[in-house]
């Protein structure tokens, strides 16, 4: 064995055993020693996922609110396992009286849920009552699906849509949010099977990439913005509004596609009841639409891949009346183009963005649904950080539901870091403190210092937004700030081209970022993903021996944090040193920094800036005179 190969093998040896110190639960384990995962964070050679294909067709009663649609649905069983049940989705049940949701929710968001008319598999009728089903349910299936087989479901279907409107629903008399509205085949996987955590309202999506063609039959005047591409604006747009939609495509500048006006005047579209609208989109995990006969339309475009020029339609239908959704086409563009070409530096993977006023302040694929503010600032922090989920959870298929943090956290901190180009990192930082840190940094009480890796579904309500937001987010910019950002930028990378259009799950993530650095990682997965920890330092002790100083900070909190010791010396000059995550590597509990100083020292403070301490007034040491 020569030398090379002699190291290599070093590596991966060292590696894969490192890789073995994070706890990981039994399950999961499975899957690592059943290859469909691999310790060097890439997919394992057996790795599978099914898929499906989606042939769609919905109509939106205007009167009654009611969505009614048949869908076709090609479905291929890629596991190694027979399947002898089928999980079927519906979110949208969330709404019916009995379903088990995580918080309280008035009269107008009840419904009766989801009614099925028809459901067979390969051509045989099933008799299915939905009467009382869940958000998720499952079909014991006549004939089981073997490996490697593909069936074909067809479903009708009709439901009400809620006159309150949340992530979906009604937002007025002419404007409609129609989010989760087709039932879905569950995600079957190789860690658990088929995903049956029923939807409670709170935590969020898991679904599998698959193919759609989408159809909307739509009442008269009323325009739909959807995922994927509109497919035929010729046959439900007039000629003059069809081409303005059509020059958007190439536009840096804002077009109006349809204003207030000409909306209300209902010559937009071509005047028949029942126009049908189709859109495609493939391997994406959703589709959703929102229609409305009075919304203002916007449109332009932006180049959002510099080496092919590749462009993508930037949208927004919002009421006359708001204000800041008049920016939000422009929004989008600066959005698109900084995610693109900064952080996480993945060019936008899809042909469109639309932005649609309502209420749920929501990401789906290609679409958000924002409520308006009259708080410019915010309303555009709101839309960064709605766009950068993009990349979390629909360019990487991470399962929401369990582990908010791998899509949350994320978007926090891509929200962060574009806000510091747009605001400035004063100004984008006093933001992020205060809606990411401070309710939790401030609350010493047991809900707030869960283990970012627990469970999503398993933690409470404080404890599920820490760990699905902040914490997550502070610990992947303690990762930057530790690996510096060009390490880290090509870890990321790493991390994305592994897992795009796959499902990724936690420790994925960790081996993915041990392999791309090369570098043992898991004493730093360990003390900010497996840990009860929070933040608090502490000066204890200066040490002086002439023009020597000798500085003993303690982590009473355990975090390992970067932080700052700001040095004030008697002259008034002021010397910064920073310190990165590493200082606590070796030991987590306390560390010990030398200062020689050429003129005397007045005081020492520890200066952690977005990572908030739990007790600032022991960061700070005065020279007594």
């Amino acid at each position: 064995m020569n030398t090379l190969k002699a190291l290599l093998l070093f590596l991966i040896t060292s590696f894969t055993a490192s890789a073995q110190e994070l706890y990981m639960p039994r399950n999961i384990k499975n899957a690592y020693d059943n290859e469909t995962r691999s310790y060097d964070g890439k997919p394992g050679k057996n790795y599978w996922q099914n898929r499906g294909k989606y042939d769609i067709q919905v109509s939106v009663d205007e009167k009654t609110k009611t969505v009614s649609g048949k869908e076709t649905i090609i479905y291929t069983n890629n596991s190694p396992d027979t399947l002898k049940t089928a999980a079927i989705r519906f979110v949208n049940n969330i709404h019916k009286p009995e379903a088990p949701r995580a918080g309280y929710v008035g009269a107008d968001f009840l419904s009766s849920g989801l009614k099925i008319t028809s459901f067979t598999v390969n051509g045989e009728k099933y008799d299915v009552n939905s009467a009382n089903w869940g958000t998720v349910a499952a079909v014991t299936l006549k004939k089981a699906l073997p490996a490697g087989q593909s069936a074909t479901f067809v479903i009708e279907w009709n439901y009400p849509l809620s006159k309150q409107s949340g992530r979906e629903g009604q937002i007025d008399e002419t404007s409609l949010f129609v989010a989760y509205a087709y039932p879905r085949i569950s995600v079957y996987d190789d860690y658990n099977g088929w995903d049956m955590i029923p939807h409670s309202d709170r935590t969020e999506f898991y679904n599998d990439f698959n193919d759609y063609k989408l159809a909307v039959k739509a009442p008269k005047n009323y325009v739909v913005w959807a995922t994927g591409d509109l497919l035929n604006p010729d046959e439900v747009l007039e000629p003059e509004y069809a081409s303005r939609l059509k020059k958007s495509y190439t536009s840096d500048e804002v077009i109006h596609i349809a204003t207030a006006a000409e909306m209300q005047k209902g010559g937009v579209t071509k005047p028949v009841d029942g126009n049908i609208w189709k859109f495609e989109a493939k391997n994406i995990t959703d589709v959703t639409f929102s229609l409305s006969s009075s919304y203002v339309w916007d449109a332009a475009s932006v180049v959002v891949d510099k080496k092919t020029n590749r462009r993508a339609s930037v949208q927004a239908a919002y009421s006359k009346v708001a204000n800041d959704f008049s920016h939000a086409v422009e929004w989008g563009r600066i959005a698109l183009d900084w995610f693109s070409n900064n952080w996480p530096g993945v060019p936008y993977p899809f042909s469109k963005m639309t932005a649609f006023q309502g209420f749920a302040d929501m990401e789906y694929p290609m679409m958000v649904n924002d409520s308006s503010t009259p708080d410019l600032e915010f309303s555009q922090f709101v839309l960064n950080h709605e766009i950068a989920h993009t990349y979390f959870p629909f360019y990487m298929g991470t399962n929401e539901t369990r582990y908010a943090f791998m899509d949350e956290g994320w978007a926090t901190t891509l929200e962060y870091l574009i806000g510091q180009q747009q605001l400035g990192k004063e100004k984008a930082a006093e933001n992020y403190k205060k809606f990411r840190v401070k309710r939790w940094i401030s609350d010493p009480s047991t809900e707030q210092d869960q283990p970012i890796v627990s469970m999503s579904t398993q933690v409470s309500d404080a404890g599920y937004g820490n760990n699905a937001y902040g914490k997550p987010s502070l610990a992947y910019l303690a990762l930057k700030d530790m690996l510096g950002d060009e390490v880290f930028g090509k870890a990321l990378h790493s991390y994305m081209d592994n897992w795009n259009g796959k499902h990724p799950i936690p420790w994925d993530f960790f081996y993915s970022f041990n392999n791309a650095t090369k570098q043992n990682l898991n004493w730093f997965w360990n003390n900010w993903f497996f840990s009860n920890n929070y933040i608090d330092l502490a000066i204890e002790k200066v040490v002086i021996k002439g023009n020597n100083y000798t500085i003993s900070v303690k982590n009473k909190g355990g975090f390992a944090v970067p932080f700052d010791l700001k040095v004030i010396y008697n002259d008034g000059k002021e010397q910064r040193i920073h310190k990165t995550p590493e200082t606590w590597k070796n030991n987590r509990m306390e560390t010990f920094f030398e200062v020689r100083a050429n003129a005397p020292i007045q005081s020492v403070t520890l200066d952690g800036g977005i990572f908030m301490d739990a007790q600032p007034t022991d960061n700070i040491w005065v020279k007594k005179l």
